[in-house]
């Protein structure tokens, strides 16, 4: 699947919004079943993990660091 360059920044942080709600939610003392959660969260890392790589290759392209998306 080919992202446009444009985009690149939008889901990179997107995803790192998402990590960073789903470790708030964990702390949340209303869950019941934390499992799912927490397998949702190391799914949503390894994500964050593969697309911070892939936007290195386009980072001078798009013109935003990578540090100040993250």
């Amino acid at each position: 699947m080919e992202i446009p360059n444009t985009w690149a920044p939008m889901l990179v942080s997107s995803v790192r919004d998402a990590v960073l709600y789903q470790e708030n939610l964990l702390k949340s003392e209303t869950l019941r079943d934390r499992a799912d959660y927490e397998e949702h969260l190391l799914q949503l890392i390894q994500f964050l993990e593969f697309i911070t790589s892939e936007y290195k290759d386009v980072e001078s392209e798009v013109g935003i660091p990578l540090e100040k998306l993250l």
